[in-house]
């Protein structure tokens, strides 16, 4: 599938929506006995071939095991809602949880596991394992289905292209990705128009602000210290993507031969350490989670934070008010960032319901849950028409901008990260908060990366997966 870029998306939102409903009311047949549908408690008209089209057993006690981050889980519990009122009498249950793959690969290992998952977050389960152990449905039945508020299409033909190819394994697609982010450096617009200080364009000029910064008594940097893999997502795979371009990105994934000492990643892996060299990161970041390191930067204490369009609904209980948190890409020569889906969800191929899984992701990636999300969490799902009448947040609408400001030019998820998560994504993770807070140097990082890499490669025992775009 080709990508398409944010702004042909948004506008896209609009015209598909659109055309959906004049086309809905060209084609509208004729009220017959046979053409109604059973009346439903929906916030939307439904047509008969739209209610069921997976063919799912009722009524059936489903259960959904999720992810509670960064998009909370109000908007697991609207499709949980949304699943009961398609079909009256059965129910998907919710528990939100951390640590994902620590609570359920016991119960994958006992053939027990739930019937949905969100497989997102620290701790996640090892996807490329998953798939090489046959653990996970092939969700082509449920991309061939009915859409379920779009007259008209299928299931698939209702997402944003592109949005879950990093989750294709051999042509399959054993999960989506329910989210749709933008991944950058966020601050405060409020603080910058106060200092009168203006978003660098280049790196030097990143180093410039920062002393500047350093100077006032604020801290220019922090990050979300136990988990580095904030920095190469929102940070260090921008650089590499504007130095080298995507076939770098490719190299890395693929295991290509010497792939982490080419030049845009030497160079890159350098200028990044220049923050941890001029004491530019915030001091004891390496020792907070998450939460706590985005809270003190909500508190001034740090002015620049990586991370993904999550950020906003994950801290907004906390946001000072006229904090105005925007995000912008990395500086470097030219444009680009990090566009693409996120948030997988799975349907396990041994669960007790499996038809049941895929029906809550019809109803949960539907373009009414998609308005919901959108409103709720501020945040978008890759489904066409799931922004038609939306008012979206300061920082929604920042990366929209950004979005368009890259358009053509950005750049997906790295999927070595989930094809080899326990044996080199990991690793990178870690070695990168080694790097930040000066326990190696970036040669070092750069030799301990490739070896390891190397060693997967090499390893006949690890399934090896690779990519062409």
């Amino acid at each position: 599938m080709s990508r398409i870029t944010r702004r042909q998306f948004l506008k896209t939102v609009f015209v598909a929506g659109s055309a959906a409903a004049l086309a809905a009311c060209k084609a509208k047949p004729k009220p017959t006995a046979t053409a109604v549908a059973p009346k439903l408690d929906l916030p939307f008209e439904i047509s008969p071939d739209a209610i069921n089209p997976l063919k799912m057993p009722e009524p059936v006690t489903a259960e959904g095991v999720f992810f509670s981050g960064g998009y909370g889980d109000a908007y697991i519990k609207y499709g949980a809602d949304l699943f009961a009122k398609v079909h009256p009498g059965s129910s998907m249950s919710v528990e939100p949880i951390q640590g994902v793959g620590e609570k359920l690969r016991p119960r994958f290992v006992g053939g027990n596991p739930p019937d949905v998952i969100d497989n997102s977050g620290a701790g996640n389960m090892d996807y490329g394992a998953l798939v090489s152990e046959g653990q996970l449905l092939d969700l082509a039945p449920l991309l061939a289905a009915a859409a379920l508020d779009t007259p008209g299409k299928t299931f698939g033909q209702t997402l944003f292209p592109g949005s879950s190819d990093d989750l294709l394994v051999n042509g399959k697609q054993f999960a989506l990705n329910v989210g749709y982010t933008v991944a950058g450096i966020w601050y405060s617009s409020t603080l910058f128009k106060d200092k009168g200080w203006t978003y660098p364009s280049t790196w030097p000029e990143m180093m410039s602000l920062c002393e500047t910064i350093k100077t006032a008594g604020i801290a220019p940097w922090t990050y979300q210290g136990k988990y580095p893999s904030y920095m190469l997502f929102g940070c260090l795979y921008a650089m590499i993507f504007k130095k080298g371009g995507m076939q770098v990105l490719i190299d890395i994934d693929n295991l290509v031969d010497k792939a982490w000492t080419n030049d845009a990643v030497v160079n890159s892996v350098k200028e990044m350490y220049q923050l941890y060299e001029n004491k530019y990161i915030m001091e004891g970041t390496e020792g907070l989670n998450h939460t706590e390191s985005q809270a003190e930067w909500l508190k001034g204490k740090a002015v620049f934070i990586p991370c993904g369009t999550w950020l906003e609904n994950e801290m907004k209980t906390t946001t000072p008010a006229g904090f105005d948190m925007v995000i912008n890409q990395v500086p470097g020569s030219g444009n680009g960032c990090l566009a693409a889906g996120g948030e997988p969800f799975i349907v396990p191929s041994k669960a007790k319901n499996t038809i049941a899984g895929m029906e809550y992701l019809r109803c949960l990636m539907s373009k009414d849950s998609a308005k919901y999300f959108a409103v709720n969490v501020s945040s978008m799902m890759p489904v066409f028409g799931g922004t038609e009448g939306v008012t979206v947040s300061a920082g929604m609408e920042s990366a929209v901008k950004l979005a368009e400001t890259c358009a053509g030019k950005t750049f997906p998820w790295m999927n070595y990260e989930s094809w080899y998560k326990a044996d080199l994504g990991d690793f990178a993770s870690a070695k990168t908060g080694e790097l930040l807070t000066g326990k190696v140097t970036p040669d070092q990082y750069i030799e301990a990366i490739q070896k390891q890499a190397d060693k997967v490669k090499a390893d006949p025992q690890i399934t090896k997966f690779t990519r062409t775009k």
